[in-house]
């Protein structure tokens, strides 16, 4: 079967990259697409990337091959390279020869096994929505030279795209949480009311009354109040009026 022209793999990857509202995406798998499409779509050796996780977490790291992949979790636990650079900055890293001395010089480890690993230049882009930087494309030449302005402008073309789906995919999420929470909260507040209402018909006391009787349960016990709640609409748990003072 003939290889797709250019053109269409490229409007394919976008397309691919930009969907990232399955109920079964997994992040791991479309860093690994996204460096795999890089390499078809710019005709680099490999590539790299490193995403930032939320609040401190441990970052996310793939590589378009095994040897990438490796590379570039070794720069992480470094911290150095030119993701680590492009992640601090927020600007994209040119074209740097791997054995030229200031690489050595700023990513001694980085740079050593990298050329080790066959490859002679890199370069990096960001994943970056406006001001907000997620995460950072590592693309390596395996030849004499440096990426071209053209390799670079697709490879940040494809990273924008890739940046746009996972703040999606977050902002989903993030929602989802959300709504969860809202539902847990709606739950626990109607169970609270309806054991308030079964303790006052059953004690013949006000709900106020019952609601201190069920507080002041819970919190002896040291457990939930939903929790105790549903105990008591359940007939599990006797509430002795004692404990109203407590």
């Amino acid at each position: 079967m003939p290889e797709q022209p250019h053109e269409e793999r490229l409007a394919a990857a976008f397309v691919e990259l930009a969907d990232t509202l399955a109920g079964d995406f997994d992040v791991t798998h479309f860093l690994h697409t996204l460096s795999e499409r890089c390499v078809d779509l710019l005709g680099i050796a490999a590539a790299g990337v490193i995403l930032a996780a939320p609040r401190g977490g441990s970052p996310e790291v793939a590589g378009s091959d095994a040897r990438t992949r490796d590379l570039e979790r070794d720069a992480v636990d470094w911290d150095e390279g030119p993701c680590r650079d492009c992640l601090r900055t927020g600007r994209p890293v040119a074209g740097v020869l791997l054995d030229h001395p200031d690489a050595r010089a700023a990513w001694p480890r980085f740079a050593h096994r990298a050329r080790d690993l066959g490859f002679h230049s890199v370069a990096a882009v960001p994943l970056r929505l406006r001001d907000e930087v997620i995460g950072a494309l590592s693309l390596f030449l395996d030849e004499p030279g440096a990426p071209t302005p053209r390799q670079l402008r697709l490879g940040q073309a494809l990273a924008d795209f890739a940046t746009i789906g996972l703040l999606q995919q977050r902002a989903l999420r993030q929602q989802t949480l959300l709504a969860e929470q809202l539902e847990t909260a709606l739950e626990s507040r109607i169970l609270i009311e309806q054991a308030k209402g079964a303790l006052a018909q059953q004690r013949r006391i006000s709900v106020d009354e019952a609601f201190t009787l069920l507080r002041g349960h819970a919190r002896s016990r040291q457990r939930r109040l939903s929790a105790v709640a549903r105990e008591v609409l359940d007939g599990t748990t006797d509430l002795s009026l004692s404990e109203s003072a407590e």
